[in-house]
């Protein structure tokens, strides 16, 4: 299975999310997963939904690595109709004003988590793009920031911002060692090796600074991403500019910023406000 991921070049994050998740499925029957047909998967994505209590999302992630399994490892296309993909719920993203976009960044734990949050809520990139972008990435003359082979393995430009241009020249003038290759590196396993940061280091530190902020919100660091969306928007982006600067293959992606935007919400006024209505309701008797 391995050797067929490798083939279609697929990312690690995904490499790693398939392996696991057909390990799994083998652990659950305790049997080599070749040895598994379609009533197994049946019974195992009832499993997920009713004992593991797994959304409909990671359900579905699980049997897309079952699917590649079967078909491409296994060859046994007769299996992809045993495979009905669960019905999604449809979410809007948890959005923070601006304020509280602030705060959040105050609370860091750390100027490093700052220049972290800072770069997130700035480009609206995601974490794995923060934590892989490189000191060459960053194109002062132009003012843009090159991200390179984000999510599907592309490549695209973002803004530069004055400011946050600025801010990574304080970080730079106080890092010490300075970052060779990324611009954010890891401690590693070696001294001064020069390795990113971890995902979870993200992760971690924006949870904390809204924990420190004071939020009831679930904050993670997409949260900035759909914040840096919805502002733009909100602002006068058009939502091909949004797009593009997101890095969705589909513009259809980018319009659930619409849901969330302020300003489109209430451009319109509600049918409430038409009414002829006395400012004191009248007094209801009882017959």
């Amino acid at each position: 299975m391995l050797e067929e991921l490798q083939r279609r070049n697929l990312s690690p994050i995904t490499t790693r999310i398939y392996l696991r998740s057909v390990e799994e499925f083998a652990r659950y029957y305790k049997r080599s997963p070749d040895q598994l047909g379609p009533e197994h998967i049946r019974q195992y994505q009832a499993f997920l939904f009713t004992e593991r209590k797994l959304g409909a999302i990671a359900v579905t992630q699980q049997l897309s690595a079952l699917r590649f399994f079967f078909l491409h490892t296994l060859k046994r296309p007769w299996m992809l109709a045993d495979m009905a993909a669960p019905k999604r719920p449809i979410r809007l993203p948890e959005v923070l004003s601006r304020e509280e976009v602030g705060r959040t960044i105050e609370c860091a734990a750390s100027p490093l988590h700052r220049i972290w949050l800072l770069t997130l809520y700035a480009t609206g990139m995601r974490r794995e793009e923060l934590v892989h972008l490189k000191v060459s990435d960053i194109d002062s003359a132009r003012m843009l920031i090159h991200i390179r082979q984000g999510k599907g393995r592309k490549d695209r430009d973002v803004m530069l911002s004055p400011r946050l241009l600025q801010e990574l020249r304080n970080y730079w003038r106080s890092a010490n060692p300075k970052p060779i290759t990324y611009l954010f590196p890891g401690k590693g396993t070696r001294p001064n090796g020069d390795l990113p940061i971890t995902s979870k280091s993200v992760w971690d530190a924006v949870q904390q600074a809204a924990t420190r902020a004071g939020l009831a919100k679930h904050i993670h660091p997409h949260t900035l991403r759909h914040s840096f969306a919805t502002h733009l928007l909100e602002s006068g982006a058009d939502l091909h500019t949004i797009q593009l600067l997101l890095g969705h293959a589909d513009v259809r992606t980018t319009t659930r910023y619409l849901h969330l935007s302020e300003r489109h919400l209430k451009a319109a006024a509600s049918p409430l406000d038409s009414l002829s209505l006395n400012t004191v309701p009248k007094q209801i008797t009882s017959q």
